[in-house]
């Protein structure tokens, strides 16, 4: 039998002192194929496991990924400017985390599931979810703005790390629906669960680790440790990084660099490939930044320094893929141009949309509260009713 102690001296010499975390530097286990400025790095002992998948990759993958890089920027940057003109209530920008969120979702099959927090506007994009389909939540007009079903992509969930137990039971569900395992690349499914760093400190992340071990369940759970919980630092959050974290809970765990977008791909795809056969969960732990505000709520200068934000702007996920590409000679100038003018137009569409969004029968909140008829929402959906004609009879 081993020493239960032997976990505790294996961590001794990576816990570090309370406010001493470095947030700018993954350590050497981070897996990492792409440096800040593009040039494509040596094979190691990190990154070798998965060296043969950003090998195969061609120039025709390089450039998808890049125009996904680049519109969702785009998609995210036209979500924040919105909110600052009024036109949506709250904004949760995902500036910096790009790269973690596209090859994410980009590993993913059509038949896999994603379970988001709030924030995962790329993985929503690598799921087909119009991206004028995001606003509607944000600007008040509906509860979420698309079919789940239809996308594999779950409705955001607000609650922080309460989607790692709908992901858990969905992926237990995948096993008793009998499509893990089979063999079957077209049949065979996995589910793959999206927090932040803040959300590992969650009753409901932690719970659904230990069900999500024991059930063996195709579960990968993708941590975005974007250095912030809001206004917390990682040292308030925890001792041990979350990938370490991972072996206490029984199933292996990663650290990849969040804004190398074939790092990302790579690592994902290896662990989502492992859950589908049967392999149980991994837990990827992506280390990136959150370049902007929490939310457009939020005023990130009160609790961080300008440097910390310069440092991180040099390891951009956009400009190291264009450095990767141009290095490879994957794409000439008017690759990009092209790009950025289809960037434009999203934008266009984007904005119009959010405008036209029509305002809903006030009534409406009240339906699909619950699966059949409840008389107290039935009061309260008369009371509230009658309360807002009681101002048009004033009026009149």
């Amino acid at each position: 039998m081993s020493d239960p102690n032997d976990v505790v001296r294996h961590h001794e010499n990576t816990v570090l002192p309370v406010g001493e975390h470095d947030i700018t530097d993954g350590g050497p286990d981070m897996v990492q194929f792409v440096d800040g400025d593009g040039n494509r790095l040596s094979t190691n002992a990190a990154n070798e496991p998965y060296a043969g998948i950003v090998e195969a990759m061609t120039p025709d993958d390089a450039r998808a990924l890049y125009r996904d890089l680049a519109l969702v920027r785009r998609i995210d940057a036209e979500g924040h400017a919105l909110q600052r003109q009024g036109e949506l209530g709250l904004w949760p920008s995902l500036l910096g985390q790009e790269a973690a969120q596209v090859g994410a979702g980009r590993a993913m099959r059509p038949q896999d599931y994603a379970f988001p927090g709030y924030r995962e506007h790329g993985v929503a994009w690598c799921r087909d979810v119009p991206p004028e389909n995001l606003l509607g939540m944000f600007r008040g007009v509906n509860n979420g703005g698309w079919d789940s079903g239809e996308h594999n992509f779950h409705l955001y969930t607000i609650v922080i790390g309460n989607q790692m137990l709908h992901a858990t039971g969905y992926a237990m569900g995948l096993q008793r629906d009998g499509v893990v395992g089979t063999g079957d690349p077209d049949r065979d499914a996995a589910v793959m669960a999206f927090t932040g760093d803040g959300g590992t400190a969650q009753g409901d992340y932690n719970e659904a680790l230990v069900f999500a071990d024991v059930a063996n369940a195709p579960v990968v759970f993708f941590v975005q440790n974007n250095q912030w919980a809001i206004s917390e630092p990682n040292h308030k959050q925890f001792r041990i990084p979350p990938y370490q974290r991972a072996r206490g809970f029984g199933f292996p765990g990663v650290r990849v660099d969040g804004n190398d977008v074939l790092a990302v791909y790579a690592v994902a795809k290896t662990a989502l490939d492992a859950a589908r056969a049967g392999q149980g969960p991994t837990l990827i732990e992506a280390f990136t930044y959150r370049m902007g505000a929490h939310t457009t709520s939020d005023d990130p200068t009160k609790y961080r320094i300008a440097t910390e934000i310069d440092i991180w702007r040099e390891k951009d996920p956009i400009k190291r893929m264009r450095g990767f590409m141009e290095t490879k000679g994957y794409a000439d100038p008017q690759f990009f141009e092209d790009i950025d003018a289809e960037a434009d137009e999203l934008a266009a569409r984007i904005r119009k949309a959010a405008q036209e969004m029509p305002d809903p029968e006030l009534p409406t909140m009240f339906d699909h509260i619950y699966a059949d008829p409840h008389p107290l929402v039935e009061r309260e959906r008369a009371d509230f009713v009658a309360y807002h004609e009681s101002f048009e009879a004033e009026a009149n």
